[in-house]
């Protein structure tokens, strides 16, 4: 795999920007990454640049969610040293924790695939087509009628937090997106999308922060892509998470009362125009065919 040129700061500042506002929208952050990396700037930033960024919008999550976090790990640590302290947050605790291992073992053993061959841009289009009738299908037959509180996820249970971790790990395929993969794997077990969408954005804390923790090296001597600066990768943690924050509550708000059928009609179009850009040969599917 060829490793292009340094990464601009017009390059770290746009790609923090679009992290920042895809990340948690049902989208696919990573795809739309490589789309606009490709599009506007020649070059697939590549996959470490793109997991080191998402510690901003991670960041995000554990200071949006802190009093959910702080309240959930000392409902944990209190019931491992006394069982009779074992309630919902306790067990709410061990679903976090059960529903990263997933995602954790595919991660591992697949990062080569993850990281090289499934940043092909065919792959992310028809991805974001194909997975967008998920979200549909989610939204017609889930029921969304489980007494799961939206606030403190009061009522979840193991075999959803299992469905829901399955979910996370579709969004290994640039294309799919955690958020997405994750609410609709959750309204298909019957929760609200606003349930649903807390959950999935506790779910996705541990697993992302180790992912980027992981990747932090490899972006300054990428393997596949293009490198970047500790200050650029800096700044650009910074961005996404000014932005990240924002999305999040603007995110928790749209779903209570609007449809995830809006995303899957942007995610059909962006991938028609994709494809329509492959098919003419304006832009090259691969790193390697740049």
């Amino acid at each position: 795999m060829v490793v292009e040129e340094s990464m601009s700061w017009l390059q770290v500042v746009v790609l923090s920007l679009l992290q920042g506002l895809t990340e948690f929208l049902p989208v696919s952050s990573s795809g739309h990454l490589s789309i606009f990396s490709k599009i506007f700037f020649g070059h697939d930033a590549g996959a470490s640049f793109t997991a080191v960024v998402q510690l901003g919008t991670e960041a995000a999550v554990v200071v949006y969610f802190a009093k959910d976090i702080y309240r959930i790990a000392m409902a944990w640590f209190r019931g491992i040293a006394n069982a009779d302290a074992r309630g919902d947050e306790y067990r709410l605790g061990w679903m976090v924790i059960i529903g990263t291992i997933p995602i954790g073992i595919i991660g591992f053993l697949f990062k080569d695939v993850i990281r090289e061959s499934a940043r092909n841009l065919w792959i992310t289009a028809i991805v974001l087509i194909l997975f967008s009738f998920v979200f549909l299908a989610a939204e017609r037959w889930g029921k969304q009628n489980r007494d799961v509180d939206p606030k403190t996820l009061k009522g979840m249970d193991m075999k959803t937090t299992l469905a829901m971790a399955f979910g996370q790990c579709l969004a290994l395929i640039p294309g799919v997106s955690r958020s997405g993969a994750t609410m609709s794997a959750g309204m298909f077990m019957n929760l609200s999308r606003e349930a649903a969408a807390r959950y999935s954005f506790l779910l996705a804390i541990p697993a992302v922060l180790a992912s980027g923790l992981f990747s932090l090296p490899d972006v300054f001597d990428p393997q596949a892509g293009q490198s970047a600066t500790g200050i650029q990768i800096v700044i650009g943690v910074a961005i996404a998470f000014a932005v990240g924050y924002a999305s999040i509550a603007w995110l928790l708000r749209f779903v209570q009362n609007h449809s995830l059928a809006w995303f899957a009609g942007y995610r059909i179009i962006l991938g028609l125009v994709v494809i329509g850009l492959l098919t003419a040969g304006v832009i090259t599917p691969t790193l390697t065919s740049a």
